[in-house]
């Protein structure tokens, strides 16, 4: 029951995640240069979680928690990261609902399996054939949201050309349930969420950093980061929410029904940017095939969820 109190920022979180995605792909086409754009987005994180942290900064971890964390705690953010880059540099050629969509799918799935074998330090639950069921109908649901989208214009955002990013969106999904649990460890391991948070994110900024300095060109023009508007680097941050979400909750909630809820969010709030081309996505409107699809991953995402 307590758990269940959760439910609304969890869903909050999912919907805040698919409107990131769309504001990292506006902010990238200003900036120009992507691993810039990345940085840009990660930055404003680091700083409200070390401010977070300075403001509260007890608990502090123990020499006995930090000896049991995992080595792989710490690259929680990193391996969530590759999503948010994914987001940034494709999903204005993708469309938000089939980028969502395959990374959803690929995340729930790869949860199932975490669940199932007791991967990353989980409980190991066994092989439950109405979750893997639902992961099935999730799969079924993208195609319908896939092939719709391709439908506007087939030269555009789910060309053939678009299509081969396919097999990295889902990596990116994958890597994104991944990392739920990886920061849920370090949290675990950290004691103090903000800690934990900005420990989360470090590496991020750094290695976008990195590779920005090492590759700086192309850079936005004047009239580029004229075009700017305030929300877009606030892309990082809408995600992050997710991101901490995971950090504090899964453990309590369970990862299959997190990663349902925010899911179901994620999808629907997707569905709705393209539908009405919200924050600058190109529109494509959710006819009868993408509705369907949309209501297959739901109906995929409950029995995941429920059982």
């Amino acid at each position: 029951m307590i758990e269940s109190l959760l439910y609304p920022f969890i869903i909050v979180a999912g919907a805040l995640q698919a409107l990131g995605n769309s504001m990292n792909a506006q902010l990238r086409g200003k900036l120009v240069n992507p691993w810039l754009a990345a940085t840009v987005s990660f930055l404003p994180i680091v700083f409200v979680f070390t401010t977070l942290f300075l403001t509260m900064p007890t608990p502090l971890p123990t020499l006995d928690s930090l000896g049991k964390m995992p080595w792989y705690a710490p690259l929680g953010g990193v391996a969530g990261a590759v999503a948010v880059f994914g987001g940034l540099a494709f999903i204005d050629k993708v469309g938000a609902g089939p980028f969502n969509g395959l990374t959803l799918t690929a995340n729930i799935l790869t949860s199932l399996a975490m669940d199932a074998l007791g991967l990353f330090g989980l409980q190991a639950a066994g092989f439950k054939p109405l979750p893997w069921l639902g992961g099935l109908l999730m799969a079924v649901g993208v195609v319908f949201i896939a092939r719709s989208g391709g439908k506007k214009d087939k030269d555009e955002s789910s060309s053939t050309t678009g299509k081969l990013l396919y097999p990295f969106i889902i990596v990116a999904g994958m890597l994104m349930a991944v990392g739920v649990v990886w920061n849920a460890q370090l949290r675990g391991a950290l004691l103090n969420p903000w800690l934990a948070a900005t420990v989360s994110f470090l590496p991020v900024v750094f290695v976008f950093a990195l590779i920005f300095l090492l590759r700086p060109f192309p850079l936005p023009k004047r009239e580029d980061i004229a075009g700017v508007r305030w929300w877009m680097p606030l892309a990082g941050i809408t995600g992050a929410v997710a991101v901490f979400g995971g950090l504090l909750f899964v453990d309590k909630v369970g990862a299959g029904a997190f990663n349902g809820l925010l899911i179901t969010a994620n999808l629907l709030t997707s569905v709705a940017l393209d539908h009405f081309g919200w924050l600058g996505m190109k529109q494509v409107k959710a006819g009868p095939a993408r509705l369907f699809g949309a209501a297959v991953m739901v109906a995929g995402i409950v029995l995941i969820s429920v059982f």
